[in-house]
């Protein structure tokens, strides 16, 4: 071999080694990054049930949600989604208004590009998922009662979703295990109370015995084995405002200090929830100091229509939050359903006092109805703050109520830790 014919060898041996190692050193990368993306409380109710006509209208009229925006908002929410190519997808419950048949595979027929593309998606249900007694269709004048889904219908519509691929599946409930990787399990709670409905649903939700200890048998499992694992449900498992066990009960779980505790000593640290249709992040520490954040997402159908976008790396989960502004024809779209939100809460609020009986002058109560509805649009969007406005407002309640030594400083409006852009350590 000649001098020049051993040079180009060695080149080109060189060239395939600096390949060789630029592949692997992008592999390692990739094995030790993985994405997720976080949507819930879809409540998507198919165009086939949705016939125009007085009834359509009259709960459009009723919810503040016209069907068409939602399902804009969804379309655009997936575009984007496609964009970040996570290659996971986590919906916590609540995927259809009110659990028609119809609706949940027209739901699935919307994941189905993401998921072609790559996207492993894992679903659990909500409330309004699963034995609905009140599914139905709209046409014209009228309401017709349609086809909803028993539990084991909903896990066959979504096999591909997490049940049909599950490493465990727990026989008291739709809960399930799966592994997104080697060193990463996705514990998913079925936390619903839908054996129990007759006439309507029930909005209120646990975590069965035997489920809790089905659980902790595999976090135990995960401890010995060295593998992280994050939670997944749809009721809350942390107080996220204050006073929310006593005002808000139904979403959060029943027992929620307890289980928390429990969930955070068995070495939980995180779960993802929603059903409260805002978007916060919540941390609960137990009497043995172990530390267990409940991250909850905002609803789709509701402003102010979040999504997160997450990165797994190292053991730090980065999490940030994309808002929806704007859907094809509606620029100002998120400043329209604010308003509409804003005269929902205030309509909530003041039947709320009224069915309540509580002996308070017309101006204190409005001052009341006033900063409830304030705290909750700040309590929504997450991260609120104390702002001037809302602190004259409490200000303004606490003279009417004759209580001017309202301690403002000690008021905690959003507890730890940041809701739309945070770092978790796993």
């Amino acid at each position: 071999m000649n001098t020049k014919t051993r040079r180009n060898t060695m080149s080109k041996r060189m060239r395939i080694t600096v390949l060789s190692l630029l592949l692997l050193s992008y592999s390692g990368y990739a094995q030790d990054s993985t994405s997720f993306a976080v949507f819930s409380d879809v409540h998507y109710l198919s165009p086939s049930l949705a016939g125009k006509g007085k009834a359509l209208a009259d709960y459009e009229s009723a919810t503040g949600r016209n069907t068409n925006d939602m399902h804009a908002v969804l379309d655009e929410v997936l575009a984007n989604i496609q964009q970040f190519a996570p290659d996971i997808l986590l919906i916590p419950g609540d995927l259809t208004k009110d659990g028609a048949r119809q609706s949940h595979l027209d739901f699935k027929a919307k994941l189905l590009p993401l998921a072609k593309r790559g996207t492993r998606i894992f679903v659990i249900p909500g409330n309004h998922d699963v034995n609905v007694p009140t599914a139905k269709k709209y046409d014209g004048d009228k309401t017709e009662p349609v086809a909803n889904v028993s539990p084991g219908e909903f896990a066959e519509i979504y096999a591909d979703f997490g049940y049909g691929n599950a490493l465990r599946r727990d026989s008291a409930s739709l809960s399930y295990l799966a592994a997104v990787n080697d060193s990463l399990w996705l514990l998913c709670f079925d936390t619903n109370r839908y054996a129990e409905y007759k006439t309507s649903t029930i909005s209120s939700g646990r975590i069965l015995p035997q489920t809790l200890s089905w659980a902790l048998e595999i976090l135990r499992e995960a401890k010995k084995s060295n593998i992280k694992v994050m939670g997944m449900m749809h009721h809350g498992l942390v107080e996220h405002m204050p006073y929310q066990s006593t005002f808000f009960a139904s979403y959060l779980i029943n027992d929620w200090q307890k289980n928390a505790a429990i969930l955070a000593d068995a070495g939980l640290k995180v779960v993802f929830t929603g059903h409260f249709h805002a978007n916060d992040a919540s941390a609960f520490t137990s009497s043995a100091g172990n530390t267990i954040t409940d991250v909850e997402t905002g609803s789709l159908a509701q402003f102010p229509f979040p999504y997160r976008e997450m990165v797994l790396k190292k053991g730090n989960l980065h999490i940030s939050t994309a808002f929806v502004q704007s859907i094809p024809g509606k620029p100002f779209f998120a400043d329209e359903y604010r308003q509409k939100l804003e005269k929902q809460i205030n309509a909530v609020a003041g039947n709320r006092l009224s069915s309540l009986g509580l002996p308070l002058p017309e101006d204190a109560r409005s001052a009341l109805v006033q900063m409830i509805v304030k705290m909750n649009l700040l309590h929504v969007q997450g991260d609120e703050v104390l702002d001037d406005d809302l602190r004259q407002r409490i200000e303004n309640f606490g003279a009417l109520m004759d209580d001017p030594d309202i301690d403002l400083k000690n008021f905690q409006l959003d507890f730890p830790p940041a809701d739309n852009t945070l770092d978790l350590c796993l």
